[in-house]
């Protein structure tokens, strides 16, 4: 079963090789990634040729760190190692707390 996205928010990019957007957005809160962590691919996805992207709604703590992650959609193979990573990523502090849509891409092939 799909899992509507919320269109409301713009998606940051990352892949499990490179990561490549270093903005995230927030409403109309601009929160700038200070260091990110790539995804493990997960070996038993690796072998199954399971790829794909994982939504993550990610509540980010006023000074930069991550609070919590919620699966929004994604394979069940490869969600767990998206928020591992999103877990380890910092954001530009900020007065107020927020939430982000995070879309972590994994790609069998490494492209």
């Amino acid at each position: 079963m799909a899992i509507p996205l919320r269109s409301s928010r713009p998606l940051l990019l990352a892949g499990s090789v490179a990561l490549c957007v270093g903005t995230a957005f927030a409403g109309d809160v601009h929160r700038a990634i200070v260091s990110r962590t790539a995804p493990a691919y997960p070996e038993l996805a690796r072998r199954m040729h399971v790829g794909g992207k994982v939504v993550l709604l990610v509540s980010i703590k006023a000074d930069g760190t991550v609070a919590s992650t919620k699966v929004e959609s994604g394979h069940a193979l490869l969600a767990p190692a998206a928020q591992d990573a999103v877990t380890h990523w910092r954001f530009a502090p900020n007065p107020d707390a927020t939430e982000s849509e995070v879309e972590v891409n994994f790609n069998i092939d490494g492209q």
